[in-house]
């Protein structure tokens, strides 16, 4: 099984890129984020998920470990497949996702091409308790808790998860309180 390769650029299609390793073209399925950096020319130094299947092979490229973990955690989903779970990471970024399958709140899964409805609520119910476990890469371990906290707060008082966050997104920075009381003026 492949996990890395660092080469060179040859090609970039936007859904995939060709890295020169050794003499050899690799064909990696990159999401959308990942792409838009890798330039012809350039070095690439890539973490990869070598998926295999019954009518061929695929190589799927994440720029972090985390990233590579948090797709594997998303096909690991029934009904969730390689390309479905890049859509997913181009979405949003991995510590919104987290945030939003922890919360319960399958919005910004729907939102995604490939992913309906049902598909979205099975991701949220079997990656909740998983998704708890993954470290959230954050700068401050305490400042996850506490957007957490505040969210589940502003809950609390009515609104969805999917406002919270937006509310709490707009909000200066500050103590929990002060951010839950602009949020509250916010929505």
């Amino acid at each position: 099984m492949l996990a890395h390769i660092r080469g060179k650029i040859l090609e970039n299609r936007q859904v995939y890129v060709v890295i020169e390793n050794n003499g050899l073209g690799y064909k990696v399925w990159v999401n959308a984020d990942l792409a838009a950096i890798l330039t012809r020319g350039s070095e690439a130094n890539l973490w990869l998920f070598h998926h295999i299947k019954e009518d061929g092979q695929s190589l799927y490229g994440f720029s972090s470990f985390e990233e590579l973990n948090f797709f594997e955690l998303l096909i690991s989903v029934s009904g969730v497949g390689p390309k479905s779970a890049l859509n997913i990471l181009s979405a949003a970024k991995i510590n919104d996702l987290k945030m939003a399958i922890a919360m319960g709140d399958h919005a910004p899964l729907v939102k995604v091409s490939g992913i309906g409805r049902k598909t979205a609520e099975r991701l949220v119910i079997e990656l909740r308790e998983k998704v708890d476990c993954l470290p959230i890469a954050t700068n401050d371990v305490n400042n996850s808790s506490a957007i957490l906290e505040e969210i589940e707060a502003l809950m609390a008082l009515g609104y969805s998860a999917n406002q919270a966050r937006e509310a709490l997104r707009q909000a200066k920075s500050g103590t929990s309180q002060e951010r839950i009381r602009e949020a509250l003026r916010i929505i």
